[in-house]
């Protein structure tokens, strides 16, 4: 209830509406602490009510932060039943995180010009960004399992053995040690295809020589981690190692610009300039990170388009990389805390192109 009504502070107090509806997957399971519900209306007089269908109605009446619990009957029709309790509590201006344009016209219909609707998830981004004590010991626990899958990354890859067999033994990993699942698809990339930021992964024999990059992360209690090593199947070339010295100097000169207040492009560009400093600027084809919570990829974004500032709570990725069509690339990504006082890796271990034997 808390984080409910810290959201009731922002939307009806500052913001001045009287009604918040909540859509979102995520946003509903970060205000009620349970998965799988279908919305939750929030009034600014009388108590909010929680909305589920019938396979998730028990777990959510044991287990949801909230005082009311109605079960959405078979063939009921879910906002046309909202529209009406936005009527019954005489709410005028209603907040919502995200709505279907079906759900926005349903919503609308049923109440007849009654309240105004105004798409607001800005407002749940607010608090959500900033993670609380109690977020942040379940994200050093998802950081933690995602460094055990890395481990076994770098234990596994060798010529001859196969992109998914690596993807196999990371998750195994993780899950050995309590993952609650993984925060995205497991991507081992290797040879050219290392050269795609979003590579994945496939029944691929990684060969003698060739890059490997690999981006996992472990979800613990549903919060997420994100973490990518690149490394080399064998003996590192020349090229290979001066390209991976490179992305790692931007890396750490972004680490060293990651603190309060700064602005979340001036971390963006910190990294930029290293890497294109080095004659590789065009081959740094994508933002430097992102934020990450109970999704992958949550604001801020750190990006050279970005307005964000950063603040202290904040968990966000650092990941520059280089890209060569037909050759391979090397990405390094760490989720980072921004702290008080500057910064902390969530995410570590090896930051080596040589796997271990």
């Amino acid at each position: 209830m808390d984080r409910i009504n810290s959201l009731k502070q922002i939307a009806f107090e500052k913001k001045g509406f009287d009604g918040f509806l909540i859509m979102n997957a995520a946003n509903l399971l970060y205000l009620t602490g349970v998965p799988g519900t279908a919305c939750l209306l929030i009034p600014k007089k009388g108590n909010s009510i929680l909305h589920v269908y019938s396979v998730n109605y028990e777990q959510a009446k044991a287990e949801a932060k909230t005082p009311k619990v109605e079960k959405v009957k078979r063939g009921e029709d879910l906002m046309a039943k909202v529209a009406g309790q936005v009527k019954a509590f005489k709410i005028k201006k209603l907040a919502a995180d995200s709505l279907s344009v079906e759900s926005y016209r349903s919503i609308m219909k049923g109440v007849k010009g009654t309240a105004k609707l105004k798409i607001q998830g800005s407002l749940v981004w607010e608090l959500r960004k900033v993670k609380t004590e109690d977020e942040l010991e379940l994200m050093r626990k998802a950081a933690e399992l995602t460094n055990a899958g890395m481990k076994a990354a770098y234990e596994t890859i060798r010529p001859g053995v196969k992109e998914t067999e690596v993807a196999a033994e990371i998750e195994y990993a993780m899950r050995m040690k309590d993952s609650w699942g993984t925060a995205f698809e497991t991507s081992v990339a290797s040879g050219a295809r290392s050269a795609y930021p979003h590579g994945g992964c496939m029944e691929k024999q990684i060969k003698k020589g060739e890059l490997v990059v690999v981006d996992i992360g472990a979800k613990y209690h549903d919060y997420c981690s994100d973490m990518t090593r690149t490394m080399v199947a064998g003996k590192p070339s020349e090229k290979q190692m001066k390209l991976h010295e490179i992305v790692k100097k931007a890396q750490h000169k972004a680490f060293e610009t990651i603190k309060p207040k700064a602005k979340a492009k001036d971390v963006d560009a910190a990294a930029r300039k290293t890497i294109a400093d080095a004659g590789y600027g065009d081959y740094f084809v994508h933002g430097l990170g992102h934020g990450v919570g109970l999704e992958v990829h949550e604001p801020p974004a750190l990006s050279s388009q970005s307005k964000d500032r950063l603040m202290p709570g904040n968990v966000v990725t650092n990941e520059p990389g280089v890209y060569l069509i037909d050759y391979g690339g090397v990405r390094i990504e760490d989720s980072v805390l921004v702290k008080k006082r500057g910064a902390e890796n969530l995410t570590n271990g090896p930051y080596t192109l040589e796997t271990e034997r």
